[in-house]
C-alpha cells in the first residue's frame, strides 16, 4: 500500500488523519498551512439580513466579532461548518456543499442583504438580481515550508489528498524547490479547480465525486490501493 500524506490545515488534518488510519491507510499529517485570524470591522446586524460562511475557519477565528450576528439567519458549506455556527449562536436556515455559490442561488427571497465571513482568499460570489454581499475577510492561510518529513515521504511512491486549489499550488512548488520528481505521486483531489491548480506531471492525478472530506478519503484509499496492485504486477 502507498502512505498516503495529508496537508490540510489543522485541524481538519488531524481528523482526516484519524478517518484514514481507522480506514487501515498508512496515513500522515503534514500541515501546509496555518490559518490565523485576521482583525474585522463587526458589522450592525441591523444593516444585513443573513450570513453566508463557507468555512469552520470563519467561525473558529472570527473573534468577539461574531457575538453581534447571533440570532441571525445563516448559509453554511459543509456539517462541520454548520456545527460552528449553531455554537456561534447562529440561526442555520440551510447547508449545502460544493462552494457558497450553490448556496446562494437557494436564498430565502427574504434575505437580501447578505454578510459574506470569508479567507483572505476566496472565491468571487454571483448572486440572484435585487441582492447584496458584504464581505468580511475575518483569517488568512499562512503557507507553510515543506517539512522534511513529508519531502523523504515524497521520495518515494505516494498519494497526496488536497483539499483546495492553494494547496494544490504550494505543494507542486514546493517540491520543485526542493527537487522532488512528482512523477511517482498520485493526487486525490478534492474538485476539478484543485486538480487544475496542481498542473501537470504527476503519476496520476484524479477528482472526488464529491466535493466533501469522506468521498475524498474514499477516492485516496482507492489509489492508495490501486498503485500498490499496479506496483505488483506490472
Amino acid at each position: 500500500m502507498r502512505p498516503l500524506a495529508i496537508v490540510r490545515p489543522e485541524p481538519g488534518a488531524a481528523a482526516t488523519l484519524a478517518a484514514a488510519r481507522h480506514l487501515g491507510l498508512d496515513a500522515h499529517a503534514f500541515p501546509l498551512f496555518a490559518v490565523r485570524p485576521v482583525a474585522w470591522e463587526a458589522v450592525s446586524p441591523s444593516t444585513i439580513d443573513a450570513v453566508l460562511i463557507g468555512s469552520a475557519n470563519a467561525l473558529r477565528h472570527g473573534g468577539a466579532g461574531l457575538e453581534a450576528l447571533r440570532g441571525l439567519p445563516a448559509y453554511c458549506v459543509g456539517q462541520a461548518t454548520a456545527r460552528a455556527a449553531g455554537e456561534a449562536g447562529l440561526d442555520v436556515v440551510r447547508v449545502g456543499s460544493g462552494g457558497l455559490q450553490a448556496v446562494t442561488e437557494r436564498l430565502d427571497p427574504a434575505h437580501r442583504r447578505l454578510l459574506r465571513l470569508a479567507g483572505t482568499t476566496h472565491v468571487p460570489l454571483t448572486t440572484p438580481a435585487g441582492h447584496s454581499v458584504e464581505t468580511r475577510i475575518v483569517y488568512e492561510s499562512v503557507a507553510l515550508p515543506l517539512p522534511q518529513a513529508l519531502a523523504a515521504l515524497l521520495r518515494r511512491p505516494a498519494v497526496v489528498m488536497l483539499h483546495s486549489g492553494e494547496a494544490a499550488a504550494h505543494l507542486a512548488a514546493t517540491m520543485h524547490e526542493a527537487g522532488l520528481d512528482r512523477g511517482a505521486v498520485g493526487l486525490a483531489c478534492i474538485g476539478a479547480r484543485v486538480a487544475a491548480m496542481a498542473g501537470a506531471g504527476w503519476a496520476s492525478i484524479r477528482s472526488a465525486p464529491l466535493p466533501n472530506d469522506s468521498a475524498l478519503l474514499a477516492l485516496a484509499g482507492e489509489m492508495c490501493q490501486d498503485a500498490a496492485r499496479g506496483a505488483e504486477n506490472p
